[in-house]
């Protein structure tokens, strides 16, 4: 077996009086305890749901129990079965090939959604095909074709919408005139018609998600590249209204102004709408989850678990972790800290790269790595 995990600990914080019955204390004790080259807060144990899932991105578990998983450099979507219901994957099946970058899979009503860099395809009954090469169904070959950020992150929102991000094709530019589409978050209804842009100025953003109280989306954003080691920050950000601008390409994080747009932006300054929380630097968040389960400690209870998948462009990297965002009573952002570290055990030995995750019905999470193509369960013993 490629990677060696297992194993936990006991013990951490004890539940406040204010936290229902039915929600798990944390343990008391140390902060972390050793899970292999994996570390994350004691009581947690973390093992591994598949592995050979070459390039595994964003993932989408279907009704019956079959997880459905992306991938970008390999072309292919994957059908990850549990044949025995024991967290144990059992086999992998390639259900199609040869596409460009898709990244981006959803389920809905029994299907299928895989998206490409400019095209969305719906595969019907996937459930019963998975393993007969399905016939695919284009949904749109709308999208813009370029591949500079042109992998996606797809969802369906509790409105029954589509939700389809579209990076800006470059590092820094502003090609609103050119495309209006770049750099923004739009929806389409499932069979791909009333494209609408939902929020502007998103450099790229490869996760997202609602809040399971408000309701509202929230969303990582990807820094710029070539300003040094420590700026501008990475982010999260929260959806609150109709015709939000997020600051690209003008403005980064709080108050990094670009040096080549920042002057063309700081008329338009008061429009632009400031992170909820700034994230390191180059750490290149992609999937995020609030997590609403039971199976983990009660203070866990809709915090933001965001994969960072590391950093490329620094003297040294950072990211290479699941971090957390923690918010008080009034839904502010107070904390901004690892959950799960070990992938990056030293400048050249990357152990894996997070994307994604995916928080199943008894509470446990699933992260997909892309480097050592493995998908892990983490899970929480009281």
């Amino acid at each position: 077996m490629r990677i060696l995990l297992f194993v936990l600990a006991t013990l951490l914080i004890s539940c406040s009086s204010k936290e229902s019955k039915d929600l798990i204390p944390e343990k008391s004790g140390p902060s972390t305890i050793s899970l292999g080259y994996l570390e994350a807060p004691a009581g947690f144990e973390i093992s591994i749901f598949a592995e050979d899932v070459t390039n595994a991105r964003q993932m989408a578990m279907s009704d019956s129990g079959i997880l459905y998983v992306g991938s970008r450099r390999e072309g292919k979507v994957y059908a990850v079965v549990d044949n025995n219901n024991d967290f144990r994957a059992d086999s992998v099946y390639t259900i199609i090939e040869g596409l460009r970058l898709p990244n981006g899979v959803a389920y809905k009503d029994g299907a299928l959604f895989v998206a490409e860099v400019s095209k969305i395809w719906r595969f019907d009954n996937i459930d019963q095909n998975y393993t007969d090469s399905p016939e695919p169904v284009l949904v749109t070959d709308e999208l813009p074709t370029e591949g500079h950020h042109g992998w996606k992150y797809i969802a369906f929102g509790p409105d029954e919408k589509l939700y389809v991000p579209i990076g800006a094709p470059c590092n820094i530019c502003n090609h609103e005139e050119d495309n209006p589409l770049f750099a923004t978050l739009t929806r389409m209804n499932p069979d791909g018609s009333e494209h609408e842009i939902v929020a502007k100025g998103i450099r790229n953003t490869v996760g997202f998600t609602w809040h399971p109280e408000t309701g509202n989306i929230w969303f990582t954003d990807n820094g710029r590249d070539w300003l040094g080691d420590d700026i501008p920050p990475c982010e999260l950000n929260e959806i609150t209204g109709k015709d939000q601008h997020f600051g690209y390409p003008y403005l980064h994080g709080n108050d990094v102004w670009d040096p080549k747009f920042g002057e063309e932006g700081k008329p338009m300054a008061d429009r632009f709408k400031k992170p909820v929380q700034e994230l390191g630097a180059h750490v290149a968040p992609l999937g995020v989850i609030f997590y609403s389960g039971n199976m983990l400690p009660s203070t866990y209870k809709n915090r933001a678990l965001i994969a960072e998948h590391g950093s490329w462009n620094r003297s040294s990297k950072v990211g290479y972790q699941i971090s957390q965002v923690i918010f008080d009573d009034g839904g502010n952002a107070i904390e901004y800290k690892p959950f799960i570290t070990g992938w990056l055990a030293g400048e050249e030995d990357i152990k894996g790269r997070p994307v994604s995750i995916l928080q199943l019905q008894d509470g446990s999470l699933l992260i997909s790595d892309d480097e050592s193509g493995t998908i892990y369960r983490v899970t929480y013993k009281a």
